[in-house]
């Protein structure tokens, strides 16, 4: 599985090139700024990008600005977001098109090298992976939005936890509730949030894009 990496700081760049080798990724490119993240992205077209947002030369927003651009250019692009901070801005236009596998986590989850590894994949076969705490924060910040006053509580930490990537089999695992029960909450979840009640991944994607945005 062919991955482009971009990240500023040489050690933890060449750190995540091993990681990555070592569970069976082929790193095509590893870069230092946005301007060569963009040319790598849309020359090789990887199975996945892992992306620092904040990149040379002005450390803002080049590198969540070339993965924006380069899902553009090629569709459906599966982006991996590391961050220093929660960036409640990039984390919802990074989900705004509903299309392709997205992820955003805290750098220091890279630490945990199964759980980094279980959401690089997640994000490549089309999923989602989202750090519990930008969730946490961004649902913290958009409570008081009115559609999300139709969801019981059970209903919340069922979205929250989809919104992690979960699928229904492991959100059952997380809540020590059947898998049926879950399927019920998204059934709701749906309905409350005036989207067609499906399972499709993409469906999934756009519940948790209007609980982000209200």
């Amino acid at each position: 599985m062919r991955a482009v990496i971009a990240e500023d700081l040489a050690l933890l760049r060449e750190g995540l090139v091993r990681l990555l080798e070592a569970h069976d990724f082929e790193t095509v490119a590893a870069v230092d700024n946005g301007p060569s993240l963009l040319r790598a992205l849309v020359e090789h077209k990887p199975e996945v990008a892992i992306v620092d947002v904040r990149l040379p030369p002005s450390f803002t927003d080049e590198g969540i600005r070339a993965a924006i651009e380069a899902r553009r250019r090629v569709p459906g692009l599966p982006v991996l977001v590391l961050s220093q901070y929660v960036e409640q801005l990039y984390a919802r236009e990074l989900l705004a098109d509903g299309t392709g596998g997205v992820g955003y986590l805290l750098k220091d989850r890279v630490f945990d090298t199964e759980e980094f590894v279980g959401a690089v994949r997640r994000v490549a076969s089309g999923g989602t992976a989202m750090d519990p705490e930008v969730i946490a924060r961004l649902l913290t910040r958009g409570r008081a939005v009115r559609p999300l006053d139709r969801l019981t509580p059970r209903e919340s930490e069922v979205l929250a936890l989809m919104a992690e990537g979960r699928s229904n089999a492991a959100i059952a695992a997380a809540l020590v509730v059947s898998e049926g029960a879950v399927a019920k909450h998204t059934t709701n979840i749906f309905h409350k949030l005036d989207l067609q009640a499906s399972d499709d991944d993409n469906r999934r994607v756009l519940a948790v894009l209007a609980y982000l945005n209200g």
